[in-house]
């Protein structure tokens, strides 16, 4: 497969998917040239492949005019190493010192090689992934004294928020350089809750890390359930039965609604418009409260297994989950149209947290947030995997990149979206819903890409001969974004970082490993 007119020497690897092994002097030419033709880095990890009788290994995802390109290149033993990539996709930077952090892999070259996931859980020497790692190594419990980037000058003052905030939220601290109220500079910190994620996956069944793989952000528990399921079923030749396809489509979409009448509510409340608040909650627990009668569980948890699904719907509940979309969507009709004739609303959303199209072409900005700065990515249309393929998705897409475009983008995605609804249950095929995974034979390896609610989920996995799991590493696009809301609060008040934050609403767990 060719990417600016030159051969990398891809193989297919599944719908849209294609796999390559590179030196990794290549890789920095290959990111060039995705970057060219205006493609993104999507995820890039790490692996400890010693026990495979190799080194190390650096993998990156990237998003190409093809679909996505799954690049690995081994490293060596001793001092691993590959160039940096942050110059040319700055939303590397993170993953490079995630990576560093967990495996002691370095990005040769790059500017910032501060900590990024290490607080105090391990000392500077010690690295977590590695498969000769000491679990029982007690904490540090040093001070953390992160360095973060000063902003001097006369009424320069800094204002620092969390990492305990006030709510059942993840923490995550937010440093903010003001001069009066105008932000002049934002810097985040996350990873005060690492819990290990990838490291426990290690040793898992199969089954077993389904579950987990569902919690590793669990607002978007189908897209990574369905990521991993996927990935897990191209390693082991294994095919869901279409039946169970269609209804993890099903799964996706109801989890996609949920969402944004839960973000639609919070934005109604942020400019003190509680009215919105109520209403939009008032409909996003009738949702849940319906996927819990229909499917065991509010956020259908557990619902997508490696093989298929484990639950199905009958016709009553076919008829129920119809007529609940139908009178959402009424209700949010009349909903969208007071939010569209209120005055505060709309000056509040107006012209706030603006990340201008350029700029968010530049620094990877993606899904939800991406399209809302009209950057035109929607795997379900423009990559669609089954069945998809078969239901002909409209993507929603902006240009203002400000608070008012991503909620714009969410009005149009839950329409959308209970279209979709309607179309998946009218033409659900008869059939099973789960069939056994074929036995594994020898060291394994896939891919699964699922375009969740925020954007993009992928999730790799490795699965040793034993048949339990070697290597898992889930990727949120939260990843991609995090850099961009520090962008987006630049000039903007203080009192405006809730309304904007939440107009990203991004997930800490996900990125916090």
């Amino acid at each position: 497969m060719k990417i600016s007119e030159h051969d990398w020497h891809l193989e297919p690897f599944g719908p849209h998917i294609w796999r390559g092994r590179l030196e990794s002097g290549q890789l920095l030419a290959l990111a060039r040239a995705v970057k060219e033709e205006g493609g993104q880095l999507i995820a890039l990890w790490g692996s400890d492949d010693r026990h495979l009788a190799g080194g190390f290994g650096i993998h990156a995802a990237l998003l190409s005019s093809a679909g996505l390109v799954w690049v690995s290149c081994a490293l060596a033993a001793e001092n691993p190493a590959y160039p940096d990539l942050a110059h040319i996709f700055p939303q590397a930077d993170r993953m490079q010192r995630a990576t560093f952090d967990l495996l002691g892999i370095i990005a040769t070259d790059a500017v910032d090689d501060r900590k990024w996931l290490r607080h105090g859980a391990w000392p500077a020497h010690v690295f977590p992934l590695r498969k000769d790692f000491d679990a029982r190594l007690p904490a540090t419990h040093s001070t953390d004294a992160y360095p973060f980037i000063r902003v001097e000058g006369d009424g320069v003052h800094e204002i620092a928020v969390g990492p305990v905030h006030a709510g059942t939220i993840e923490p995550g601290h937010f440093r903010f350089s003001v001069i009066g109220e105008r932000v002049l500079k934002l810097e985040e910190r996350f990873g005060y809750t690492h819990k290990g994620t990838e490291k426990r996956f290690e040793g898992m069944d199969l089954a077993t890390g389904a579950r987990l793989a569902g919690r590793v952000s669990g607002d978007s528990h189908s897209a990574y359930a369905w990521a991993y399921c996927m990935a897990v079923e191209t390693a082991t030749g294994s095919q869901a039965p279409e039946r169970a396809v269609w209804l993890r489509a099903l799964f996706l979409e109801i989890e996609r609604i949920a969402n944004h009448l839960g973000d639609l509510g919070f934005l109604g409340n942020d400019v003190a418009l509680s009215f919105g608040f109520v209403q939009f909650w008032r409909l996003k627990e009738d949702w849940l409260r319906l996927s819990a009668s229909l499917f065991g569980h509010r956020y259908l948890f557990d619902c997508i297994v490696p093989g298929g699904v484990a639950v199905d719907i009958v016709d009553k509940g076919k008829a129920d989950l119809a007529a609940m979309a139908d009178r959402i969507e009424a209700d949010v009709l009349s909903l969208k149209a007071i939010y569209d004739e209120h005055a505060t609303l709309q000056d509040r959303f107006t012209h706030t947290g603006i990340v201008k199209p350029d700029l968010a072409a530049r620094l990877g900005l993606t899904g939800l947030a991406g399209r809302a700065s009209a950057q035109a990515w929607d795997a379900r249309a423009q990559f669609p995997q089954a069945p998809y393929d078969q239901l002909d998705v409209n993507m929603a897409t902006q240009r203002h990149g400000d608070v008012l475009a991503r909620v714009e983008v969410r009005f149009t995605e839950l329409n959308e979206s209970l279209r979709l609804i309607r179309e998946l249950l009218a033409r659900l095929p008869a059939g099973d819903i789960h069939t056994p995974l074929k036995p594994v034979q020898d060291v394994c390896e896939g891919l699964g890409w699922v375009e969740g609610w925020r954007g993009e989920v992928v999730v790799a996995v490795r699965i040793a001969a034993t048949g339990e799991l070697d290597r898992v590493h889930p990727h949120d696009p939260s990843w991609q974004n995090w850099p961009l809301l520090e962008v987006g609060v630049l000039g903007n008040i203080v009192p405006d970082f809730p309304l904007i934050n939440k107009s990203f609403n991004l997930s800490y767990s996900g990125s916090d490993l």
